[in-house]
């Protein structure tokens, strides 16, 4: 197996084999018409300031289509990213992304221990999960959220903020990607949820 279809832990060859298989032996009529079409939106999100930083409040709706859901219970890992933007209103130009900002979770499936675990990877923390229900649940209440402190931003300067969520396929080797991109049901992303930030 090629270096490149290798990852840190050592396990992408049988979960390549796993997910290549799917892919291109594809499911039988019948399975076809049970299949779950995955989706994702931004039900409602909301900032408030704390202690002069904007921090987000935000329920998501994570569905998870069958093609991921397999991949999920081989044991290879999601990777669902909330990407949130804050853009300078301007009156006779185009408005100006001030701002991105963009959370990744990793939601993986242990078999031995039958757990969903949960891991923030741009601060590190992890939380585990008894059903991929709880877990999906969790990712789907921001609560909190830091996003910008207000200083940064300009005080006559109206603003508004946009957020979204997706399943990320970038971390994944290069010919996966390529099969993914063909496949609607690795297309999870939302609708931009946009809202004025209230200063």
């Amino acid at each position: 197996m090629s270096r490149i279809l290798m990852n840190r832990n050592g396990y992408w060859p049988r979960l390549l084999l796993v997910i290549l298989l799917a892919l291109v032996a594809g499911r039988s009529p019948a399975q076809k018409e049970i299949e779950r079409q995955g989706y994702f939106e931004v039900r409602t999100a909301a900032t408030e300031q704390v202690d002069g930083v904007h921090t987000l409040n935000a329920r998501l709706q994570l569905v998870l289509s069958s093609e991921a859901l397999d991949a999920l219970s081989s044991g290879v890992p999601l990777t669902i990213e909330l990407q949130i933007e804050i853009i300078r209103v301007r009156r006779f130009y185009l408005d100006d992304v001030e701002a991105e900002l963009a959370v990744r979770y990793e939601l993986e499936y242990r078999p031995l221990s039958q757990r969903y675990i949960i891991r923030n990877l741009n601060s590190g923390d992890q939380d585990s999960f008894a059903t991929l229900y709880s877990s999906l649940n969790s990712l789907g209440r921001v609560q909190g959220l830091p996003i910008i402190d207000n200083s940064l931003l300009e005080g006559d300067k109206n603003y508004r903020i946009r957020a979204r969520a997706l399943l990320q396929t970038q971390q994944y080797s290069a010919p996966l990607r390529l099969l993914f991109f063909w496949r609607d049901e690795w297309q999870l992303e939302s609708e931009w949820f946009e809202w004025p930030l209230e200063r």
